[in-house]
C-alpha cells in the first residue's frame, strides 16, 4: 500500500470514527431519520456543487441507478440502523459492530458468491464472530429488548456495508469516486425525503446541534464517501475494508473524550477478537 492510501485511509478512520459520536450526540435530539436525511441532503449538494465544478454530471446521469442503488445499501438504510442503535448504544460500542463488516464479507464470499472459504478464513470467522458474542454478552448495558434490537441494527448495518463494498466494486468500476460519492448520497437523501417531514422536531435546534450535523454532512459523510471509494477504485476492496480496524479505536477515543463513556473490558476484548478475525480471514 503506499504511503498516499495510507494516509488516506487514516483519515477515513478518523472522520468515520467521529461520525458515530456525531450521531450520538444529535440522534435523541432529532431522530434517525430527520438526522440522516440532514446528513445525507447536506453531503450531496456539497459533492453535487463539487461535482458540477468538474464536468462529472453526464457520469452521474448515466450511472444514475447503480448509483441509486448503492445509496440506499450503502448509506440510507445502513445510516438509519446505526442512528437507531445510537439510541441505546455507545458510540464506541456501536463502531464495534460496525467493524463485523469485513467478516461479513467473507461470509458473502463463502455463501452468496460461491467462493471457496479456506481454514484460515473458516478460523477468522470464528474468532471475529466470538468477539460479538463477547462484545454483546458480557457488557455492562442492561439487556433490554431496546439494546437487542439496537445491536441488531448495528449489525444488519455492518451487512449491508460488506454487501455494498463488492457492488460498488463491480457496478461502478472506472467511474470517478467524487461521481460515485454525490450520486449515491443524493440518491439515499431522495428516497428519504418524502418520510423526513413527518419526523420534524418539536422544539428548533441548538447551534451546537446544527453544528454537529453540519460536521456529519461536510466531514463523516461527503469527504469520507469521497475517499471511501477512491480507495475502493485504487486498491481494492479488502484492502479498503480494513479501515474498519481502526474506526472502533477512534470511535472508543472520541467517545471516552467527549462524552466520558466507559472503556470496558468486555469492548476492549470483543473489538480485539472481531479484529483479530477480520485480519486471519482477509490474510488468506
Amino acid at each position: 500500500m503506499k504511503i498516499s492510501h495510507l494516509i488516506e485511509s487514516l483519515l477515513l478512520a478518523a472522520v468515520w470514527g467521529i461520525s458515530f459520536l456525531f450521531t450520538r450526540i444529535a440522534v435523541p435530539a432529532l431522530g434517525p431519520i430527520l438526522l440522516i436525511e440532514l446528513r445525507l441532503l447536506l453531503a450531496g449538494i456539497t459533492l453535487l456543487l463539487i461535482s458540477s465544478r468538474l464536468n462529472l454530471i453526464a457520469e452521474i446521469r448515466h450511472n444514475w441507478l447503480n448509483l441509486l442503488i448503492l445509496g440506499v445499501i450503502n448509506s440510507a438504510i445502513p445510516f438509519l440502523l446505526f442512528a437507531f442503535a445510537a439510541l441505546y448504544l455507545p458510540a464506541g460500542f456501536s463502531s464495534i459492530l460496525n467493524a463485523a463488516a469485513p467478516l461479513f464479507g467473507t461470509l458473502i464470499a463463502g455463501l452468496w458468491l460461491k467462493e471457496r472459504l479456506t481454514l484460515g478464513q473458516f478460523i477468522g470467522l470464528v474468532i471475529g464472530f466470538a468477539g460479538v458474542t463477547i462484545l454483546v454478552g458480557w457488557t455492562k448495558i442492561p439487556v433490554t429488548p431496546e439494546f437487542i434490537w439496537a445491536v441488531a441494527a448495528g449489525l444488519t448495518g455492518a451487512f449491508l456495508y460488506a454487501v455494498a463494498a463488492p457492488y460498488a466494486r463491480s457496478k461502478l468500476a472506472g467511474v470517478n469516486s467524487i461521481a460515485v460519492a454525490t450520486g449515491s448520497q443524493l440518491g439515499a437523501a431522495l428516497v428519504l425525503l418524502p418520510v423526513a417531514p413527518w419526523f420534524l422536531p418539536n422544539t428548533f435546534p441548538s447551534m451546537t446541534m446544527i453544528a454537529v450535523v453540519i460536521a456529519l454532512g461536510l466531514f463523516s459523510t461527503a469527504l469520507a464517501y469521497v475517499i471511501y471509494f477512491h480507495l475502493i477504485d485504487s486498491i481494492g476492496v479488502s484492502k479498503t475494508l480494513t479501515v474498519t480496524y481502526l474506526i472502533p479505536l477512534f470511535a472508543m477515543f472520541w467517545g471516552a473524550l467527549i462524552l466520558n463513556e466507559p472503556i470496558t473490558a468486555s469492548m476492549i476484548l470483543g473489538c480485539a477478537l472481531i479484529l483479530s478475525g477480520t485480519a486471519i480471514a482477509l490474510s488468506q
